[in-house]
């Protein structure tokens, strides 16, 4: 039996990796900061919380990951911890600088340290891109980040690629594109968008503001995602992949499908404002996965509207517009 420590594992990411990797037969070790308050509803809410041991760990002290590691004995470690907001990085870009770039350093320091044939999945982002306009983004692209985000995720990366080639560390990053699921926080403009629509779907009067709505991604379903993760680290060879659907949409079409799943128009119910823009953002981001399917063997397996849908029929509140 393979041992996995989870890093980050109350979150979107962390959940569904960690009920993939039960599923195939690993014992899920959950790091948290402090895992004895931490509510872990998301585990709730998949039913496996009681599958999974739980220990806290600072990755930001090199003490506590140290410790961890010879405590846990992972054979993997899958890093999806630190300040995971684009928009709270403006707010906090030391916070999120440190979660992220120290955070990841240590780890890969640790593994360094304990000499074990550990293998190690690191979360990057398609935010270390920049805007590239209408420049399909691959594993070769530059970065030109345009946020704090952005910019500790690229550090994280390139620490990565370094202990990769100077100490042959099996270290991997996946470059994930935006990837979205019900269990994503209402901070996120998806899961604000579902959220307000079923509540107006379900009598509700307010209005929906959102900043702008021209902005376009690439949208994928975050199940998806993590089987590329756990894919990444049964590789004899590690390495840094594009993750992502190929297909690129306007928020202004995801905010359509989903108001269109629960019966309404978008346009009666949203209003945007410019307050709510970016100091600096990304008006399109393109991705090409090519190489994901050439080596992983993997593609994603739904679309936009279809992800849009299932975060609607997957809202408590969905589930009740949805079954009328």
């Amino acid at each position: 039996m393979k041992t996995a420590l989870i890093c980050g594992v109350s979150g979107q990411d962390g959940a569904y990796l960690a009920k993939l990797l039960l599923e195939k037969g690993y014992k899920v070790v959950g790091g948290s900061r402090d895992a004895q308050m931490s509510s872990f509803k998301n585990l709730e809410r998949l039913g496996i919380r009681s599958s999974i041991q739980f220990v806290s760990i600072s990755i930001n002290d090199f003490r506590s990951v140290l410790q961890t590691l010879l405590k846990v004995k992972p054979d993997e470690v899958y890093n999806l911890a630190g300040q995971s907001s684009v928009g709270l990085s403006f707010e906090q870009p030391v916070e999120t600088l440190e979660s992220i770039s120290v955070g990841t350093l240590n780890l890969l320091e640790a593994i360094r340290f304990t000499n074990q044939p550990i293998k190690f999945y690191n979360a990057g982002s398609s935010e270390c891109f920049g805007d590239t306009g209408s420049l399909t983004a691959d594993e070769n692209t530059p970065f030109r980040p345009r946020s704090p985000y952005g910019v500790a995720k690229a550090a994280a990366f390139w620490q990565v690629a370094n202990y990769r080639e100077a100490y042959q560390i099996h270290a991997s990053t996946g470059i994930l594109f935006n990837h979205e699921s019900p269990l994503r926080p209402e901070r996120f403009v998806t899961q604000k968008i579902v959220a307000a629509a079923c509540r107006i779907a379900n009598g509700s009067n307010e209005i929906l503001t959102l900043g702008n709505i021209d902005i376009a991604r690439d949208w994928g379903w975050a199940p998806d995602y993590v089987e590329a993760m756990w894919l990444m680290l049964q590789q004899n060879q590690s390495d840094d992949y594009v993750i992502a659907t190929g297909k690129t949409h306007k928020l202004s079409d995801f905010i359509r499908v989903v108001f269109e799943t629960v019966g309404l128009c978008w346009e009666n119910h949203v209003h945007t404002d410019k307050s709510f823009f970016r100091p600096t953002d990304i008006a399109e981001g393109h991705a090409n996965p090519a190489k994901a399917l050439r080596n992983l063997e993997w593609k994603a397996q739904f679309t936009m509207s279809e992800v849009a849908r299932q975060m609607v029929m997957g809202s408590t509140s969905g589930d009740t517009i949805i079954g009328k």
